[in-house]
């Protein structure tokens, strides 16, 4: 088995961080979301997998390399436009041939990871024969939104899926389609038999209901756990937050006597804790200094950053930003190398989005 990696897209909803950055390569408690899903696909012992690129390509390659880290084989795949996740597979049959693979949404986080996913779709793929093999399988989950999503519609008594649609103004269903898939070769048949949606892509969704008219078995679960599509800041935050709460304490950089650190803490190589106070579950990234400062739960702060004389909760700060002064700042994502600093009047709580090499002067 394979894996298929998207990593293609703008990321226009977490402008305008992403106008310079790829938003898969968005650390999620100090790890690039990407690195999750290529960390999965291993656990689920896929050796080769494909990423699909767009413009922020050249990022995606110096980030991930050729997989060796994580003893895999990735091959790089050029999407020109963003066509629709079924594009992705079309331009991606040469990789693929015909394997059986797993595709998987570069911005999406799971908590139980894909390996019982795959376990499943490969045993039933051994056990069954004729109709009852499956072709392809979908993982779903309840959501209160589902107009935002692919919204899967089941059979009466909860065995089949018997319709798939992208984006419906209606939803018939609140089952949406989590950002994983698993497919045999048919699906090749399949996209190159459907026609663009109104919105001008290729949808999967497209792709699999003519698995499902075409008589082929498409199995679904129904997710046990969580799972975020990390596209908009709210949902980020929230995964940044979900993988917080599972990290172990470790404290590999320095911490003076008149800092305190309690609760789940990580504090990485060359970080350095200056009369601060950190409460878990947070991290501290490597060669960063907090002084002065209060680190709240649910916060994680890149690698090279200076925190000086400010609060922060509930947020994610990227690598060699400088925040100093800042009475208190929450539910935010603070880009790359932005500068942060107060000026003489004091607001008593700050939210920002900002992008990269930002500067702020707060009145």
């Amino acid at each position: 088995m394979k894996g298929l990696i998207l990593s293609g897209g703008a990321g226009t909803r977490l402008r305008p961080i992403t106008h310079t950055s790829a938003k898969q390569l968005v650390p999620v408690a100090n790890k690039p979301i990407l690195f999750y899903g290529i960390e999965d696909m291993a656990e689920a012992g896929i050796e080769e997998i494909g990423i699909i690129i767009g413009h922020t390509g050249d990022e995606i390659r110096g980030a991930v390399g050729d997989g060796s880290k994580w003893g895999v084989k990735v091959t790089y795949i050029p999407q020109t436009d963003p066509l629709g996740l079924a594009h992705c597979v079309l331009i991606a049959q040469d990789f693929l041939g015909d394997d059986d693979f797993v595709m998987y949404l570069g911005d999406n986080l799971l908590r139980q990871g894909i390996k019982e996913f795959v376990d499943a779709f490969e045993a039933e793929r051994a056990s069954k024969e004729g109709a009852e093999k499956p072709a392809a399988q979908i993982l779903l989950a309840k959501v209160p939104d589902p107009e935002r999503f692919g919204v899967a519609e089941v059979s009466a008594d909860g065995a089949r899926v018997t319709q798939l649609v992208e984006k419906p103004e209606e939803p018939k269903s609140d089952l949406a389609l989590v950002g994983v898939y698993l497919f045999d070769a048919t699906i090749h048949e399949a996209v190159d038999a459907i026609e663009p949606s109104p919105r001008g892509e290729l949808e999967i969704t497209d792709a699999i209901q003519w698995q499902i008219d075409s008589g082929r078995r498409v199995r679904h679960e129904i997710l046990d756990g969580w799972w975020k599509d990390t596209g908009k800041l709210a949902p980020l935050l929230e995964g940044n937050s979900l993988v917080l709460e599972a990290i172990e304490s470790r404290q590999d950089g320095s911490v003076d006597e008149s800092s305190d650190v309690a609760g789940r803490v990580v504090i990485e190589e060359g970080a350095q804790l200056v009369n601060s106070t950190v409460r878990g579950p947070a991290i501290i990234g490597r060669d960063t200094r907090v002084e002065n400062s209060y680190i709240g739960p649910f916060t994680s702060i890149y690698f090279g950053c200076e925190i000086v004389d400010t609060e922060i909760e509930h947020s994610v700060i990227l690598e060699e930003s400088s925040i100093v002064g800042i009475p208190r700042i929450v539910d935010s994502l603070v880009g790359k190398k932005v500068e942060v600093k107060r000026s003489e009047a004091r607001p008593r709580a700050v939210r920002l989005m900002l992008g990269d090499h930002s500067r702020v002067e707060l009145d």
